[in-house]
């Protein structure tokens, strides 16, 4: 009997081990094609004690199998080398099964303060059409833009303090747009009907406020094609904006992309006293060494902006490698956040109240650093 179930725990050994490395692998190729060749990666793996590999995934899970003086454990090296190369972490079995497994993922993504509604099932999704479909044409509701006809507000002299860009400049909304219903269709190269308008906006509102600010206007679209890249490098490129803006002024102390939500109007939308807004959805990525002090401007925003406009935001969400870009070129500034404003059905209306708001608090957040700093 004992020859027994030693056979079974050796071949059930065998057998997670043999799914152990297949994760392993790949994840390695999923996460990093191109970072390692294939005989850097065989004589990685081969130092990998798969034994104690199988220890720690069950341990994990049921931490009374092994007693605390047992003495199989990862080498801290190995366990260093693995979380970099492909962000496993292998007190955490989740993270094998995270690239894995359609939506498991989702685990490396924290709701760090959710508004009403606000839950795993309808955070903001990142994906894009082709390049090709992104330059197409689409004729815009030209009535529906009246709104943002007029003169603009003179910019405020002196150095930029903040910097607005738009890493998927392309993302619109479907009000704006002719013959458009899904959300897939919300798409437009012309910076009136797009992103870009938003960006406008909140500009003029923040020189009306005495805070000087600098606009990258990029078409991202039209960017991608002139390197021949897809949508999935779109923040390569938008890094090279935002490096662009602090190399040449440096007295940025906010950097500001700000996206559109892909969800629909009943999730991004907010009556306030009687006013319709497009809510918003603060984003910040766990990968990068400024995340605590970016989560820090993130929570601070959403807190006062909660106070005086009740479930205008959604939240805070906080996003790893895993589930998103994880960066978002936060690295390059401590003052750095991703804003979502509204969603494919908000109308310009919805918009600019929402602009109107958030630059409100956010001028009241920075004078009060100034005032603070100066």
């Amino acid at each position: 009997m004992k020859s027994s179930k030693l056979s079974l725990w050796t071949f059930l050994q065998g057998w997670l081990a043999i799914m152990l490395a297949t994760f392993l692998l790949a994840g390695i190729a999923t996460t990093y094609t191109n970072a390692f060749t294939s005989e850097t990666v065989k004589k990685w793996i081969s130092n990998i004690d798969t034994h104690e590999w199988l220890v720690y995934f069950v341990k994990s899970e049921n931490h009374h199998i092994y007693n605390e003086k047992a003495s199989l454990t990862v080498s801290s090296l190995s366990k260093l080398a693995l979380k970099l190369a492909t962000n496993i972490q292998p007190e955490d079995t989740r993270t094998f099964l995270g690239r894995e497994l359609p939506g498991f993922s989702v685990f490396d993504t924290n709701i760090v303060v959710a508004g009403t509604g606000t839950n795993f099932t309808n955070l903001p999704i990142e994906s894009a059409p082709p390049v090709e479909i992104l330059l197409q044409e689409r004729e815009i509701a030209k009535e529906m833009l009246k709104e943002s006809e007029g003169d603009n507000t003179p910019v405020v002299a002196g150095k930029k303090s903040v910097f607005i860009y738009h890493t998927h400049s392309w993302e619109s909304f479907l009000p704006l747009l002719k013959n458009a219903k899904e959300p897939e269709e919300a798409t437009s190269n012309n910076e009136s009907a797009n992103i870009i308008a938003v960006g406008k906006k909140l500009t003029e509102e923040l020189n009306t406020n005495g805070i000087s600010v600098l606009h990258d206007t990029t078409s991202m679209p039209n960017l991608l094609k002139e390197n021949n890249l897809t949508t999935d490098h779109s923040y390569d490129l938008s890094r090279k904006l935002v490096q662009e803006a602090l190399g040449g002024n440096d007295a940025i102390d906010y950097v500001i992309d700000i996206h559109r939500d892909s969800l629909r109007k009943e999730k991004t939308t907010q009556v306030i006293d009687g006013k319709s807004y497009a809510r918003l959805f603060f984003v910040v990525g766990k990968a990068n060494k400024n995340y605590e002090q970016n989560l820090k401007v993130a929570t601070e925003l959403n807190e006062m902006i909660d106070e005086k406009y009740p479930n205008l935001s959604r939240g805070v969400l906080a996003k790893g490698l895993t589930e998103g870009n994880g960066v978002y070129n936060q690295d390059l500034s401590t003052g750095s956040i991703l804003v979502e404003f509204g969603g494919v059905d908000n109308d310009l209306t919805e918009l600019y109240n929402t602009i109107e708001a958030f630059a409100e608090i956010f001028s009241e957040y920075y004078w009060k650093a100034e005032k603070v700093n100066g």
